[in-house]
C-alpha cells in the first residue's frame, strides 16, 4: 500500500491529552493540548474509527512502544 502524506499533514499536531469516547458502532478520539496554567483547551483533531479499527490501533501501538522501550528505556507513564 502506498501512502500519501500532503504537506500540511507531514508538519503535524501536537497533542498531550486525548479524550475517548465510543457509541456501540464508534470509537472517538480527542486531541487536544494541556498547558501549565491554562484551564481550557480546545480539540485540535478529532479521529473517528470502527471498535475494530480501534482494536487493531491498540495492537498497534502496544507493539510500537515495546520497541520504543527496548530501544530507549521504559516510558513514563
Amino acid at each position: 500500500m502506498s501512502i500519501e502524506l500532503g504537506e500540511k499533514e507531514a508538519e503535524g499536531i501536537y497533542s498531550n491529552l486525548c479524550v475517548i469516547s465510543h457509541s456501540s458502532s464508534e470509537v472517538i478520539l480527542d486531541f487536544a493540548r494541556a498547558l501549565p496554567g491554562v484551564t481550557k483547551t480546545r480539540v485540535y483533531a478529532r479521529i473517528l474509527m470502527t471498535p475494530q479499527h480501534a482494536k487493531s490501533l491498540q495492537q498497534a501501538l502496544t507493539a510500537n512502544l515495546a520497541k520504543y522501550e527496548e530501544q530507549f528505556g521504559l516510558s513514563r507513564p
